[in-house]
């Protein structure tokens, strides 16, 4: 257990902040799915626009890696590219 009052307040912090990212995270998740799900085009742009804007948002905040966030972009508009 931390004894400093600033390490005190840095794990209060670390918390707040790993169930923040942890939400994040799990927003990400679930727009990559709902992109991967789509069946028709139109589906699929309309969720690869909200996913790529909701990863360009986590990748400025640093919650991912900005590389992540771009290779996970390019593998979103290629599947939606394939579908018909």
């Amino acid at each position: 257990m931390a004894q400093h009052k600033s390490a005190l307040k840095r794990m209060r912090r670390s918390a707040s902040r790993a169930e923040r990212n942890r939400h994040y995270k799990s927003m990400m998740k679930t727009a990559i799915k709902r992109v991967r799900m789509a069946t028709t085009k139109e589906q699929g742009q309309t969720a690869l626009l909200k996913a790529v804007s909701l990863l360009d948002s986590l990748a400025a905040k640093g919650i991912i890696h900005r590389n992540s966030a771009a290779n996970q972009k390019s593998k979103l508009t290629k599947l939606v590219n394939k579908l018909q």
